[in-house]
């Protein structure tokens, strides 16, 4: 199993555990019943069949038990998904653009790189779109995977419980080098974090006063 670098991730893999072993339950049990019944009720034993009556109970139950399993999988897996596509406390927004075959991120400050960053323990939402293809940002270390499309804005949430690096990869066929659409997310410590955002932004935002001003020695002289 990938190891999960969220809280959601690992809700995702609870969820999967579930569903598994009931799967697990239900094919040991249908198989015992099926090798019972065809020692039972085999042709030697019973050479000529006989006529069954309906079972108004036993047809409840069959009926009612697979609709609570599959109830409770739907369940289990909607809460989280619905609390993690509601999240109002964001700490970050990042802007995405992907196109063939590459990922853009835009940080608030103007700050844009094609490698993701985020601080750990804190929420994250990435506004995602596309300059020409379909594409989609999947995170496999955050069970996470979002369409990414031209003309449509679309989301995703992040909300690390670890610090780490960890693959994005392209999940849409987007071309002839799909497969090698691929980057990194860094989660860092948040004082980390703030210092590498910040990092070369002071020298960019002083850069139109130095011009300026040389600007105006110019036509001076």
């Amino acid at each position: 199993m990938l190891s999960s670098a969220s809280a959601y991730a690992e809700s995702v893999d609870m969820v999967m555990i579930y569903i598994i072993s009931v799967s697990v339950i239900l094919l040991l049990g249908i198989t015992a019943a099926m090798i019972y019944f065809v020692i039972k009720y085999n042709r030697k034993r019973h050479p000529k069949a006989k006529q069954i009556e309906g079972n108004v109970a036993l047809e409840v139950i069959w009926i009612a038990v697979p609709l609570v399993i599959v109830l409770s999988m739907f369940w289990y897996g909607y809460v989280d998904f619905y609390e993690l596509r509601n999240v109002a406390d964001l700490a970050l927004t990042v802007k995405v653009k992907a196109q063939m075959w590459k990922w853009n991120f835009e940080y608030p400050n103007g700050k844009k790189t094609d490698t993701l960053y985020i601080p750990v323990d804190e929420t994250t939402k990435l506004e995602m779109t596309s300059i020409d293809v379909n594409h989609s940002l999947y995170i496999p270390a955050f069970r996470l995977k979002e369409d990414v499309l031209q003309g449509r804005t679309t989301y995703m949430i992040l909300q690390p419980i670890k610090t780490g690096s960890f693959d994005i990869a392209c999940a849409e066929y987007c071309g002839l080098n799909h497969a090698y659409m691929y980057t990194k997310l860094h989660v860092l410590p948040k004082d980390e974090f703030e210092k590498w955002l910040n990092e070369g932004m002071e020298s960019k935002e002083s850069a139109p006063a130095d011009t300026v001003k040389t600007g105006t020695n110019i036509s001076a002289n």
